[in-house]
C-alpha cells in the first residue's frame, strides 16, 4: 500500500510498507537535471550530485562514508536529464539515522572550495574516462542529434571548460532555483510504519528556497546526423525516433513494440544481426521517456567494413515490423515476459523506492500492480500498430563513431 503526504512547504513523502523485508530504502529525488541547465552551467546538476557527499558542516566525506558503512548500509546517487536522486539502503532498525544524514547532506553541505577543486578533477577523469567508451558517448551524440541546441541534448556530465567555472557560491545557487520544496519527493519503502512520515516532516517539513519561475521548452525532433572519427575498434552506430512522453496512454504499446524490435534475447534485431548474421556482438532497441516526449534508440557495434551491411539489416528489419506489425506469438510472448519483468523488479526496496519516486516526480499519480496488468493485456496489433505508424512516420535521427573508413 502506497501512502501519500504532502508536507506544508511542498515537499511530497511516499511510503510503502513492506512487512515481510527487514530493510528500507530512502531517496531524495529533485526535479532536475541537464535538462534544466544552460549552456553556461552544463554539467552542474552531476556535479552537486557529487558535492553532496564531500562533507557537511559537521561531517568530513570519511565521516558519510563511515556512518553508513558502520551499519553495513548502502548509499549511492544518479544525475538524469530530468531529475536528480541520492539514496540509501540500511536495515529497518537504522532508517532514522540514515534519514538523518541524508537530510544533513542536502541541507548542509559545505560546498568547501577545496573538496570542490578537488572533485572536479574526479569529474575530468570521469570525462575522459566516458570518452574512452564509444559505445556511451555514441548515446551522447545521437540526443545532440535529436535535439540540437535543446538542453535535452547537452551532455549530463557536462564539459571540463564549464566545469572550471563552478564554485560555491554557483553550487548555492542553484540549489535555490531548483532544489525548491515543491521540486523534491522523499521516496521510502520498506519495512517502515506510518509514524516515519512524521520523522520525515522534521527534517523537510518547513525548508523554503523561494519560487521556481522557470519554464522548460518543448524540444522539436530533428533527423540530424552526426559522425565522430575516432580510432576504435569497432564502428559504433544509434538511431533514433521520436518517442513517447512519461505517462502516454500507449506506453505499453510501445514498451511491447520495443521488446520484439531489440528488447530481448529473442527481439528480431538480436535475431538477424546477431544470431543469424554474426554482424555485432551487442545490438539492443531501448525508449526513454521524458516529460513531453521521448526517443526510441536503436544502437548496434561492428566492424567498420561492416557497417553498411549492419545498417541495410536494420533498415530491413525496421521495414519488415513497419509493413506487418507483430505477430500473434510475439504479441503474447511480449506480454508475458513483461508482466514477468514488472513484477520481479518490485521484489526489492531500491526498486520500490525508485518505482514510486519517479512516479511521483514525473506523473503525481501511482497505479497498482493489478492496474498495470490489466493495461499490459489490453495492448493489441491494433494499438501497437498505431504507434509504429505515429513513431516511424519520418527518418530517424543517426550518430556514428567509427574509425576512418
Amino acid at each position: 500500500m502506497i501512502e501519500k503526504h504532502t508536507s506544508k512547504n511542498g515537499v511530497r513523502i511516499v511510503m510503502e510498507n513492506i512487512p515481510a523485508v527487514r530493510s528500507v530504502t530512502i531517496g531524495v529525488w529533485v526535479l532536475t537535471g541537464s535538462r534544466n541547465e544552460s549552456q553556461l552551467n552544463n554539467g552542474i546538476s552531476h556535479f552537486l550530485e557529487h558535492m553532496f557527499f564531500k562533507g557537511t558542516n559537521t561531517r568530513s566525506p570519511q565521516d558519510i562514508a563511515e556512518a553508513f558503512d558502520s551499519i553495513g548500509g548502502q548509499v549511492n546517487a544518479f544525475t538524469s536529464k530530468e531529475y536528480t536522486c541520492f539514496f540509501a539502503k540500511v536495515l529497518d532498525t537504522h532508517k532514522e539515522y540514515a534519514l538523518e544524514i541524508l537530510a544533513d547532506m542536502f541541507f548542509n553541505s559545505s560546498f568547501d572550495e577545496a573538496e570542490i577543486e578537488r572533485e572536479k578533477k574526479v569529474i575530468y577523469e570521469e570525462i575522459k574516462m566516458y570518452e574512452d567508451t564509444p559505445d556511451d558517448i555514441v548515446h551522447d551524440l545521437l540526443a545532440q542529434a535529436s535535439y540540437g541546441e535543446h538542453p535535452l541534448g547537452y551532455p549530463i556530465l557536462g564539459t571540463e571548460e564549464h566545469l572550471k567555472s563552478f564554485n560555491a557560491d554557483t553550487l548555492k545557487n542553484y540549489m535555490k532555483e531548483r532544489y525548491i520544496p515543491e521540486n523534491v519527493v522523499i521516496s521510502v519503502a520498506g519495512n517502515l510504519d506510518d509514524s516515519f512520515a512524521a520523522k520525515i516532516e522534521e527534517h523537510f517539513g518547513s525548508y523554503q528556497f523561494g519560487a521556481d519561475r522557470s519554464e522548460i521548452q518543448k524540444p522539436t525532433f530533428l533527423a540530424n546526423n552526426i559522425e565522430r572519427n575516432k580510432d576504435t575498434e569497432q564502428a559504433h552506430l544509434c538511431l533514433g525516433y521520436n518517442g513517447l512522453p512519461v505517462g502516454d496512454e500507449s506506453t505499453y504499446s510501445l514498451v511491447i513494440m520495443n521488446n520484439v524490435l531489440g528488447g530481448s534475447m529473442s527481439s528480431r534485431l538480436f535475431q538477424e544481426v546477431r544470431e543469424n548474421q554474426g554482424l555485432a556482438y551487442s545490438v539492443f532497441s531501448f525508449h526513454a521517456s521524458f516529460l513531453d516526449n521521448g526517443l526510441l534508440t536503436i544502437y548496434a557495434g561492428t566492424g567498420k567494413d561492416q557497417l553498411p551491411l549492419l545498417e541495410d539489416t536494420i533498415n530491413e528489419t525496421m521495414g519488415t515490423l513497419i509493413k506487418n506489425g507483430l505477430t500473434d506469438k510475439e504479441l503474447m510472448n511480449s506480454k508475458e515476459q513483461l508482466k514477468g519483468n514488472l513484477m520481479l523488479s518490485l521484489e526489492s526496496t531500491n526498486s520500490r523506492m525508485s518505482r514510486n519516486g519517479r512516479n511521483e516526480m514525473l506523473l503525481q499519480r501511482h497505479r497498482t500492480l493489478d492496474d498495470m496488468i490489466q493495461e499490459i493485456d489490453a495492448v493489441n496489433h491494433d494499438s501497437i500498430q498505431q504507434v509504429i505508424e505515429s513513431m516511424f512516420n519520418q527518418p530517424p535521427s543517426r550518430a556514428l563513431i567509427a574509425p576512418k573508413m
